[in-house]
């Protein structure tokens, strides 16, 4: 692996790393463990609350991040530079008791840089596989869009199917897995745009926006001398974080509302502002995040604002505006937001 392309934010992970499973030999021994009650709301806030001591004022931005993270899904910040892409990806990161890895994406990065390769042992006669950058619970990729589309599609497997294969060896990733990407504005030098099946693996896009006017100036006095970020200290530990997920997959989603995610996605296929509209992935991630954003309220059940609430960050980055949409200054958050106004809730509430 090229020095300095990868760091590692937990010495802990290393011993981790080293010691588990190189191939594909089923699912983690710890995930087999028998669950216990969650309190979901109650360790999200948790959670929100460690992150918001270092990410303030942007409360709305830490939720969506937390929903992504118990929808076991990957966050795309997008965002000009210098707003808190990688402080948000950092301190969600360090919330986590697991194994994180941070990697810088340049234009000369390579995908063996990700995800690994064989290397040849002289003394065993036998290749022998060193793990990449993504062989851990969260991986931040930081200016994503700044690598080639060759290293880029690297992250296509992990992100989907939770694994690697490298000549023809397929290794597990450990659970939970989650992909925390900054990406700057593609009108900026030096950036690649994320092919279309890449944006579709995550979960969500979120872009962080200027702090008002208090934070900033709180951020002026607290940061001066002291980074925030090093006296952040995990609240959940990688089997939580599981136990917290399987939770938030039991939660009840009632037909009606089943129908409605799907009209939805239905609805950005036949919208005459796009020639891309949302995939059955979308319609997936879409009902995971609004049980997340349930599970976060209290509730053991999903409601329409639920879904409402996730479907501009869920869906948004997924479309492709016409040439004409695009003429007339709309984006894709309009079209979703429009399109919200006008497909029924079936069933009623």
């Amino acid at each position: 692996m090229t020095e300095g392309t990868a760091e590692l934010r937990s010495d802990r992970g290393v011993a981790e790393l080293r010691s588990a499973p190189r191939h594909d030999t089923g699912q983690d021994a710890a995930a087999t463990q028998p669950e216990t009650d969650a309190d979901v709301a109650a360790e999200g806030a948790q959670l929100a609350e460690a992150i918001g001591r270092v990410v303030q004022g942007k409360p709305d931005v830490v939720r969506l991040a937390l929903v992504v993270l118990l929808a076991e899904g990957h966050l795309l910040i997008e965002d000009v530079p210098g707003v808190g892409k990688t402080t948000l990806a950092k301190a969600l990161a360090r919330t986590i008791d697991g194994t994180v890895r941070r990697i810088q994406f340049t234009p000369d990065l390579l995908p063996s840089d990700v995800t690994g390769v064989a290397v040849y042992d002289q003394e065993s006669r036998a290749f022998e596989f060193k793990p990449g950058a993504v062989f851990a619970n969260v991986v931040v990729a930081d200016e994503i869009n700044r690598a080639s589309p060759k290293t880029q599609s690297a992250l296509l497997e992990c992100m989907e199917e939770r694994q690697v294969t490298v000549d023809g060896v397929t290794y597990e990733l450990a659970r939970p897995f989650m992909v925390v990407a900054t990406q700057n504005p593609l009108e900026m030098e030096g950036t690649y745009p994320l092919p279309e099946a890449q944006r579709d693996r995550f979960t969500a896009r979120v872009s962080m926006g200027y702090p008002d006017r208090e934070a900033e100036l709180a951020m002026l006095g607290g940061r001066a001398t002291v980074d925030p970020l090093t006296a952040l200290t995990p609240v959940l530990d990688a089997a939580r974080v599981r136990t917290l997920v399987a939770a938030v997959g039991r939660l009840h989603v009632a037909e009606p509302l089943r129908q409605y995610v799907v009209s939805l996605v239905e609805a950005t296929r036949r919208s005459p502002d796009l020639r891309l509209g949302a995939s059955p992935r979308a319609g997936l991630q879409l009902l995971r995040a609004a049980r997340a954003t349930a599970a976060l309220a209290g509730r053991d059940h999903v409601l329409p604002d639920d879904v409402q609430a996730m479907a501009v960050p869920v869906l948004a980055h997924r479309l492709l505006l016409t040439p004409d949409a695009a003429l007339a200054r709309r984006d894709a958050q309009r079209v979703v937001t429009d399109l919200l106004t006008t497909v029924p809730v079936h069933g009623g509430r």
